[in-house]
């Protein structure tokens, strides 16, 4: 095989005024096989008596403080005579270099760039992704510098990045370290579209071969792009770009100030479920160029790469988004009007089969994202910032309507933030209150303490009812017997127990191991069917081993629908609630007189 050509990286950073100030790195692939590169970086000269070099601590998306820096090795300082300088670890993510007298600074290291899955920087022989929060020092003295970027990559790659070009192939530049960090770089070999929607420029850069289709992905995302003024009034961005992983197992995705990456199996785009899944995934990183990424709630504002960012209010950062991904997308006729029902019932099932809701309010859980670990405990003791956000935004946009007699919604909530509190200016609780009560009249601070502060649980029958609709199973769905528990994949080592379930109560916990019901064996794979041979409320034996020890539990039962829990028409809809589900949903009654879906729904 012929060896890749190395690849370098050159930023440069310069000063507005009369003085030329410069940074730049230099990145060359020394062993893409082994995902390795050799970084330089030249600092302008400083006049300080020590330079800290910091690398982030966490990247955008994801609210975790991450090992960044264990990629960097060889670290080394010299001065502009080529003196080594010394230095001391001061942090986890920073070098703190003695300066004896002003001086430039050149800092090189060894990168270590495997970490696909984590979206923070990947190197191969095919391309490489660069995030500069796990790929790039930078240093806060020279922070807000302006930035430009040249790549010199084989012949064969493309260089692709949310930042502008800086006017030849592979060179970009940015207006600051902010702006790099959230405009990541995909360089190698990939499928490349570009399309239009609404007076803005898109790309869609494809990397790994898979099942997927580029032209249909293109045409569903020109949709889903024209959709933004359902919701806002402007753009922040004259260009965006979808970067999008075929991987071989990697998945997740991030947004960013004017793009996103987008990672799914190679083979999960054929079928149209999988399909949903990455179109959802995309109109969910799409709204947060506006949500999050516009506008931010305070603790967020501005972001501090060294440590935790805390905010009360990730819920709308994150749960709103997933609020609005279908809906834009149900506007866009992407999805059909059935799709978005079995995403919305998806949703209440799992919520209402989450213990966690009822005990952690959507603040706490935003206050404690950072230390939240998920699990068997965060299921039945936390809720989530993503599915309950989703719910409380949910309620909120009901209250919302009825309130205001239909004319003003959720979405007028995100307009009103995006116009008033764009980055660098940051929007608190009482931010959202005050523009609540401009839309409504009304002060909602009793619904505040009820709905966010306080653990939530909805009646989604009644809340439902306000557009027309009704949670049910339909006539075929019986009563089945329920367990509450989830076994660990292909194994029957138990990965949840639900709080005050049938198993719970019988005193079956996490990572106990069934071996039989009833001193007959069991395995995984016919767990599931075997407790539907019983009825609800029956006693069964389960034999199982807990910390090693082998053990008898007499077992009793639950009661659950057999099915899917869909949304269904409520028996002759008003007017009224006709008109709840245009102004919720932007679209016309999807009901024909017998309560059947419309054959083009």
């Amino acid at each position: 095989m012929k060896p890749a050509a190395p690849l370098i990286l050159t930023l440069s950073a310069f000063f507005s005024s009369s003085i030329f100030a410069e940074v730049s790195y230099r990145i060359e692939l020394t062993d893409s096989v082994h995902h390795l590169a050799k970084v330089e970086v030249d600092f302008p000269e400083s006049a300080t008596t020590e330079l800290k070099i910091n690398l982030p601590v966490w990247r955008t998306g994801k609210y975790q403080v991450l090992p960044l820096a264990d990629g960097i090795r060889y670290f080394s300082a010299q001065d502009e005579s080529g003196k080594i300088l010394p230095y001391t670890r001061s942090a986890s993510g920073e070098w703190t270099v003695e300066l004896e007298q002003p001086t430039s600074v050149t800092v090189t290291y060894q990168l270590y760039a495997n970490h696909l899955g984590q979206r923070v920087g990947h190197i191969d022989a095919t391309h490489a992704f660069l995030d500069a929060s796990g790929t790039l020092v930078y240093s806060p003295e020279f922070k807000d510098q302006a930035i430009k970027v040249e790549l010199a990559v084989p012949d064969e790659w493309n260089s692709y990045s949310g930042m502008e070009s800086a006017g030849k192939p592979h060179s970009f530049e940015a207006s600051n370290y902010d702006v790099l960090m959230d405009s990541p770089i995909e360089t190698g070999i990939s499928h490349h579209r570009a399309f239009f929607a609404d007076g803005r420029n898109y790309e869609l850069v494809v990397w790994g071969k898979g099942n997927y289709d580029i032209e249909q992905m293109v045409t569903d995302l020109t949709k889903l792009s024209g959709q933004a003024r359902a919701i806002w009034d402007g753009y922040p961005f004259e260009r965006y770009v979808y970067i999008v992983h075929a991987t071989s197992g990697a998945q997740g995705a991030t947004e960013h100030l004017n793009s996103t990456v987008i990672q799914r199996p190679r083979f999960s785009y054929r079928e149209r479920e999988d399909y949903l899944g990455f179109i959802k995934t995309a109109a969910h990183e799409f709204i947060h160029t506006w949500n999050v990424k516009a506008y931010r709630p305070q603790g967020l504002v501005p972001y501090n790469y060294q440590k935790e960012n805390i905010s009360a209010l990730l819920w709308i950062a994150e749960g709103s988004t997933s609020y609005f991904q279908s809906q834009l997308l149900l506007r866009a006729g992407v999805i059909t009007v059935k799709e978005f029902f079995e995403d919305l019932a998806k949703r209440i099932a799992q919520s209402e089969t989450t213990p966690g809701r009822e005990v952690q309010s959507v603040q706490e859980a935003s206050v404690g994202k950072w230390a939240s670990t998920g699990g068997d405990y965060a299921v039945n003791h936390s809720a989530n910032i993503y599915s309950e956000g989703y719910f409380v935004s949910l309620a909120l946009d009901f209250s919302l309507l009825n309130d205001t007699d239909l004319a003003h919604s959720y979405r007028d909530v995100h307009k009103a933030l995006y116009n008033q509190h764009k980055i660098p200016a940051g929007y608190s609780v009482a931010d959202v209150k005050r523009i609540l009560k401009d839309l409504s009249g009304q002060d909602y601070q009793t619904w505040w303490q009820t709905h966010v502060n306080s653990a939530m649980s909805l009646d989604f029958t009644s809340l439902l009812d306000n557009a027309g609709l009704q949670p049910g199973y339909g006539e075929d769905s019986t009563a089945t017997a329920y367990a509450g528990v989830k076994l660990s994949d292909d194994s029957l080592k138990l990965a949840e127990v639900l709080r005050d379930g049938p198993a719970w109560n019988a005193g079956i916990v996490l990572g106990d191991e069934i071996v039989a019901i009833d001193g007959l064996k069991i395995t995984a794979k016919g767990f599931a069917s075997r407790i539907k041979d019983f009825k609800p409320g029956a006693e069964i034996v389960v034999s199982l081993f807990s910390d090693d020890r082998l053990k008898q539990v007499t077992l009793k039962l639950g009661e659950q629908q057999s099915g899917k829990l869909k949304l269904l028409s409520v028996d002759k809809p008003s007017r009224a609630q006709k008109a709840f589900f245009k102004a919720w949903l932007g679209i016309d009654w999807p009901f024909d007189n017998k309560g059947k879906l419309k054959s083009d729904s």
